[in-house]
């Protein structure tokens, strides 16, 4: 069963033994959409149905939203899209989007992952929360270090629900975040790359 074939939250929690429970942990920093996202934002939400299609909302919401809070951390951090994620048969997969600590050896070689970014196809996020925690699963043991947070956003574009994975239990964020919050949602996902980059470097 790789990564993708998990449906359900309950499915992850079984499979690998994962506690859950639900809290608002999440910060927001004071990060701002830049004035160049703000313009192409704008252009894209009065001119173009950016919700009509699953792959409309990651071209024109998601991926935009992401990269330009990835500006802030481009010296310490990468950003990968659509990028094979593997730690054995079963924990194997392709996240939508992947924040990971910059490798040495450059940007083709992936670091360790920090946050896992996946969209809910179909706005099912359910099956969404089952395949992103099953990807946390597998990033924890890649980064063999499970007192680090690793975090996972599953988002539909309009709605953005968070959760992180530290040890052997998973919390998922109360608050659920709209577009209409963009600030807030540009603030979370900040302090969550921001937190995690300052946990590497100690």
């Amino acid at each position: 069963m790789a990564s993708p074939d998990f449906k359900l939250i309950q499915q992850v929690q079984q499979s690998f033994n994962i506690r859950y429970d639900e809290e608002d942990y999440i910060e927001y920093d004071e990060t701002e959409p830049s004035a160049s996202f703000t313009e192409e934002f704008e252009f894209s939400r009065r001119n173009i149905d950016v919700f009509s299609s699953e792959a409309s909302r990651c071209e024109n919401v998601i991926y935009p939203v992401i990269r330009d809070v990835y500006k802030h951390y481009v010296g310490k951090c990468s950003l990968w899209s659509h990028k094979s994620l593997s730690y054995n048969d079963v924990l194997t997969g392709t996240p939508d989007y992947i924040i990971t600590s910059k490798s040495s050896l450059g940007k083709t070689v992936l670091g360790r992952p920090v946050m896992i970014i996946a969209e809910a196809k179909q706005n099912n996020f359910t099956e969404g929360w089952g395949q992103c925690q099953a990807e946390l699963f597998a990033s924890q043991k890649i980064n063999e270090d499970e007192k680090m947070p690793v975090h996972g956003i599953v988002t539909d574009g309009e709605l953005w629900h968070f959760g992180k994975l530290v040890d052997d239990l998973f919390i998922k964020n109360e608050t659920v975040l709209a577009i209409s919050e963009l600030r807030k949602i540009f603030g979370a996902v900040s302090h969550i790359i921001g937190e995690s980059t300052a946990y590497m470097e100690a």
